[in-house]
Formats: C-alpha cells, sequence, structure tokens
C-alpha cells in the first residue's frame, strides 16, 4: 500500500478547511468566498498543479489565477491584485474542480483495486511554490469532524487513486491508463461489476485506448454484465472488441447476443475469426466443445525438443495458459503423447518428442460435460485437457479457468473478494 509522504511537503492544506475562506484582495478587502480548487491532471501522471480557483463574488462564480495568489491560509488566500475577471467562471477542458468532481465522490484505489469515496483533499505547495494536489482520505470523517482537523487518518498519496470524474468534456485530456494499468483485468472487471454507469463509462473510456486489455477486462465479465454492456455499442465496436478476444470468449460472447445482432457481428468479424466462432457455436456451451479453446500446440512425434521450445516461442498470440503442455501427433494427425513445458525444456534439445512425451494422454470428446471434464482434470492432476473427435484428432484443449469458472458456484463468485495490495520495487 502507498501510503508515502507524496511530494516534497513545505506547506499542507486540507480542501475542507480551505473551502468557504475568503479571498482578500491586494488592498485588504474581501472579494468573496472560495468554493472550488481547480487542478490539471498531468497526461504523464504526477501530481496535478492547481490552476486556479472559484470564488463567489456576489452570485457570480468567477475564476481566479493561482498565479494572482500570494499567500494560502487556512482561513483565507491573499491576492496580488485588486481587480479579478467577473465573467461567469467556465470549466475549460482538462480541468477539474476539486470539490465538485472529487470530493465526496468515487475514486479508484489502484492499491487495493477497490472503489473508495475522497473524504478530503490535501493540497501540498512544492519547492517551486506551486501548489499541487497531494493526497486524499477515504476514511469516513466523524460526525463532529471540523474542517481541517486531523480525524487520525493519514492523507494517502494521491498517486495510488484514478479519479472517476464523468465529465466528458475532458475525459480524453486526461492521463489514460496511467495507473489502470497496476490493475490485472480480473480486477477491472470487478470494478466494472461494482461500479455505477458513469463510473462504468469512465474505466471503459480509458481501457478503451487498450484494445488488447480492454478485451481481456470482457473476457473476466460476467455473462449479464458483460451483455449489458455490449448492448451500448454498435455491431462495429462489438466486433472489434470480439476480435481481439481468445476464441472460446468471442464465441460466448456472440452467443449472448440477441439472435439478429449475432448475425450482423458475426458478419464484420475478419474472415478467420468469423470461420472459427462460427465452428464452436455448433456446441453446447456446457459441453467440452463449448468450455475448449482451439488455439493449441501440436507438433509431429519426431519433432525435437529444441524445434517444440522454438514453437512454443514463436506463439506468440496463444494463450499462455494453453502452453502449459504440449500435444504431439502422428503422420495420421492422431493424438498420440503430451508433454510439459516444463518437462520439455529439461529434456536434451537434440531428443525427439516421441522420447520424452507421455503416450496415451487423458482426452475427451466435445460431448463431454462439465462434470465429467472436472472430475478427470482433479483425478490426473491436469491444468489442460484435449478435446479429440472420435478418430483421435485434436480438435480443442480446455485449460483450467475454463473449467474453474464454470463450476464455481454464483454465491461464491460474487463473494467480496479480499483487498489485493500491489507493491512496487523502492
Amino acid at each position: 500500500m502507498s501510503c508515502g509522504p507524496g511530494p516534497a511537503r513545505t506547506r499542507r492544506l486540507a480542501l475542507s478547511r480551505l473551502l468557504r475562506t475568503a479571498a482578500i484582495d491586494a488592498r485588504g478587502q474581501r472579494l468573496g468566498g472560495l468554493v472550488d480548487v481547480i487542478v490539471r491532471l498531468p497526461a504523464e501522471g504526477g501530481y496535478p498543479p492547481v490552476v486556479g480557483l472559484v470564488a463567489e463574488v456576489g452570485r457570480r462564480r468567477v475564476f481566479i489565477p493561482a498565479s494572482v495568489v500570494r499567500t494560502w491560509q487556512p482561513d483565507r488566500v491573499e491576492l496580488v491584485t485588486a481587480r479579478v475577471d467577473l465573467r461567469a467562471f467556465q470549466r475549460r477542458e482538462g480541468e477539474v474542480l476539486l470539490r465538485a468532481d472529487v470530493l465526496g465522490h468515487r475514486l479508484l484505489d489502484t492499491t487495493t483495486a477497490r472503489l473508495v469515496h475522497a473524504h478530503d483533499i490535501e493540497l501540498t505547495a512544492g519547492p517551486s511554490g506551486v501548489w499541487v494536489l497531494s493526497g486524499v482520505n477515504v476514511h469516513r470523517l466523524p460526525w463532529l469532524h471540523r474542517p481541517g482537523h486531523d480525524p487520525g487518518h493519514p492523507f494517502r498519496d494521491w498517486l495510488g487513486f484514478e479519479p472517476l470524474i464523468g465529465h466528458q468534456a475532458s475525459v480524453h485530456a486526461r492521463h489514460p491508463l496511467v495507473r489502470l494499468r497496476r490493475l490485472r483485468a480480473a480486477e477491472l472487471a470487478d470494478l466494472l461489476e461494482n461500479a455505477s454507469a458513469h463510473e462504468q463509462r469512465e474505466i471503459l473510456t480509458q481501457v478503451h485506448t487498450d484494445p488488447e486489455l480492454e478485451a481481456d477486462v470482457f473476457e473476466e465479465l460476467d455473462e449479464d454484465q458483460q451483455s449489458h454492456l455490449l448492448s451500448g455499442r454498435s455491431d462495429a465496436e462489438v466486433a472489434e472488441l470480439i476480435a481481439h478476444m481468445r476464441a472460446d470468449d468471442a464465441t460466448d460472447a456472440i452467443a449472448g447476443l440477441p439472435q439478429d445482432r449475432r448475425r450482423r457481428v458475426l458478419a464484420l468479424l475478419p474472415d478467420d475469426r468469423r470461420a472459427t466462432v462460427t465452428y464452436l457455436l455448433h456446441y453446447h456451451a456446457a459441453t467440452a466443445g463449448g468450455l475448449m479453446g482451439v488455439d493449441i500446440l501440436a507438433l509431429p512425434e519426431d519433432a525435437t525438443a529444441r524445434q517444440a521450445v522454438q514453437a512454443v516461442r514463436d506463439a506468440t498470440t496463444t494463450q499462455p495458459e494453453a502452453l502449459a503442455d504440449l500435444y504431439t501427433v502422428n503422420p495420421a494427425g492422431r493424438l498420440t503423447g503430451t508433454i510439459s513445458l516444463v518437462n520439455l525444456l529439461r529434456a536434451d534439445p537434440a531428443v525427439l518428442l516421441r522420447a520424452v512425451a507421455e503416450p496415451d494422454p487423458v482426452t475427451v470428446t466435445a460431448d463431454a460435460d462439465q462434470i465429467e471434464i472436472a472430475t478427470l482434470m482433479a483425478d490426473f492432476n491436469l491444468s489442460t485437457l484435449p478435446v479429440v473427435d472420435d478418430d483421435c484428432h485434436l480438435i480443442g484443449v480446455i485449460t483450467i479457468d475454463d473449467v474453474l469458472d464454470e463450476t464455481i458456484p454464483d454465491n461464491w463468485r460474487r463473494r467480496e473478494p479480499a483487498p489485493h495490495h500491489h507493491y512496487t520495487a523502492a
């Protein structure tokens, strides 16, 4: 967990105390009360600098540039000028209002993969005198809490959070994926399932900039949530997303679409992906055919271990879990053996695969049900299970994660996950 000191600190202010204090002009006169602080989120990450204030002058909200603020005090800010622009404040692209957008709203805590509330915000003056957003308090403040008073919970480093602001005009000016990349696809999927509609839009807008990550996230969503999120996208957008998904997950996503839409999306897929998905759609989802993937590494039994290792290196688009075991086939294309990746790496590079592969591997046919599959994988301690046709030709492979997804009870699947902390090397 990141609870570090943030940037070098000389002076600190809590937003809860600063709000509604007075803006004092160069003549010592009260201009109005502060109602918000404006920062800009750097595209490269880092601590957002304060670019200005919003003050209420009469009944009008006006902008005060940070450059004209001479001193910042817990009870007032003093300006170097007696003149301010009295035109009504309008937010510019990329600007974030700390009170309106962040305070009291939910943030994505990237150290624990949770959505948390920002109950207070800390501002810090850097060595150059520029104030920055440096920390956030995610603990609910006591009912009798006095603004600015330390409630006993430290401010957490701002760099451990991703704001979910929901201001569409500025979303593309903010830093996409700077902090979301710390999270695994499964964690992002859990967050989406617990997020509000506007929070989902914010997360997905950022995830969308990385098509491979977006596909991984959708693969981890439960069927209902995935269908809901896909329903808000055009056919072309759905096809683009599905084209980046693994074949078996892409098939499940297509199967979850309404029948008329399914045909339209299939027509927009690349030819090879459309052929694979159409083939897999023929199998019932609860059978081996419906669970299997078709990315298989099968080699002739007279290939060498060196050739097999190189084939693994070259299989950059194959699901990594499916490479836990390699399969050997005879000249007729029938499955003859299996060898784990560990044993392959331990083998003499010049040895033929038929000499080190385990003969007569455990297999299932495409109509095997989930109970049979889970029982075989548990009994034989398998991480992958090959699927063959009636002539023992290899047609697919089931990985342990596919089985777990289908066999974990729904009430266990929806349990609150334990906090997961992401640590970085010092």
